[in-house]
């Protein structure tokens, strides 16, 4: 084969792959319609975005093995800001994206232990995603990243949880809490003022 020929061949090989990547972790946009998807929580129920059809709905992408979401569980952030959501009778779910051959991994029970019992939050389910396939279609890059899921399955909300990208429990008070504003906002029958925003976090550890 030609080395011309052989060199194209490559160049549109990598550019396949690089269009492959970029279309897996492609970021759900707001004002777009939710994916839908189905996983097992933690108690092994299967739980469908479908069921909540008619609510609003949080997901929070999360992982235990990472320093910024163990800075806001520790603090109470995320806690506080799940009971927030809870009061208002809106759905949160947490998804935990981690592959299981990652050091990160926790299975199942130790996951809802360390969320629930050790740290006092109160999702409304713990979905686990070892595949990676709704953190890619959702685009979720890192934990902790945030949406927001209007009745209609609109995405209302997508970014990060605060606005100091920091992984140090003393700049949460310093910080803008961007779900808690959101959820103040949906409250007041207002649209969310910062919809869109940056997430930040530790990458999440998808399967290859």
């Amino acid at each position: 084969m030609p080395v011309l020929c052989r060199r194209s061949l490559i160049a549109s090989a990598t550019w396949l792959a690089f269009a492959t990547a970029l279309t897996a972790f492609a970021s759900a946009s707001v004002g777009q319609k939710a994916p839908e998807f189905t996983l097992a929580s933690t108690n092994g129920k299967p739980v469908k975005l479908a069921d909540f059809k008619g609510q609003y709905v949080v997901l929070e992408w999360t992982n235990p093995g990472c320093p910024f979401v163990r800075k806001h569980y520790e603090s109470g952030n995320m806690p506080s800001t799940q009971k927030l959501a809870k009061e208002q009778g809106i759905v949160w779910l947490a998804i935990n994206s981690t592959e299981t051959a990652s050091g990160d991994y926790l299975e199942p029970s130790k996951l809802a232990q360390w969320i629930n019992a050790d740290h006092k939050g109160m999702p409304s389910a713990i979905l686990m995603d070892q595949d990676g396939i709704v953190g890619k279609a959702y685009g979720a890059r890192t934990t902790p990243h945030m949406y927001i899921i209007n009745p209609q399955g609109t995405l209302v909300y997508a970014g990060g949880i605060d606005s100091i990208p920091s992984a140090r429990k003393e700049d949460i008070d310093k910080a803008m809490n961007y779900v808690k504003a959101a959820l103040t906002d949906i409250k007041a029958s207002r649209p969310i003022a910062q919809a869109s925003t940056k997430p930040y976090g530790c990458s999440i550890k998808y399967k290859d």
